[in-house]
């Protein structure tokens, strides 16, 4: 069996994104570990195992749409999955490391948009991939909530 070169370019951005993600969360920090978190703030084994699914979702769902898309198609998701990806990268560097709450919280909604708009996308070429997706546009909105409601208890 061939892996066709789209599937493994759109699962070495997700593994990519995943990785350096990963490398900047930190968890037990000091700063972390002393903020407010509201109510519906999840158990922390959560995040690994529902990213671990979405990346999941969003790497088959990449390279599914790559590989069956018309050249335009193609083209202007493979651009949009990447800034998607871009952005996914960012929020934990922004949040962990810089330590900036607010604009993890407006970054986070930048990618809850590009998620949905690369749901819309995946939609005119695959519904199964656009499916995929969903679950990854449903969690950048609840991250985004969850990034305000920690600005909001921990402003300075």
């Amino acid at each position: 069996m061939t892996v066709s070169p789209d599937r493994l370019a759109a699962a070495a951005l997700v593994v990519g994104s995943a990785v350096v993600g990963g490398l900047a969360t930190d968890p037990d920090s000091r700063w972390f570990t002393r903020l407010s978190k509201p109510s519906f703030y999840p158990p922390p084994q959560t995040f690994g195992i529902v990213w671990t699914a979405l990346y999941t979702g969003i790497g088959w769902a990449g390279g599914e749409v790559l590989t069956t898309a018309g050249p335009q198609q193609r083209h202007d998701f493979a651009r949009a999955f990447a800034a998607n990806l871009a952005l996914n990268t960012a929020w934990t560097p922004i949040f962990f490391r810089a330590h900036r709450p607010w604009l993890a919280t407006a970054e986070s909604a930048a990618l809850t948009v590009s998620t949905v708009d690369l749901v819309r996308r995946a939609d005119r070429v695959s519904r199964p991939a656009a499916a995929a997706l969903v679950p990854y546009a449903a969690w950048t909105a609840f991250a985004t909530v969850l990034s305000g409601a920690i600005a909001r208890r921990n402003r300075r």
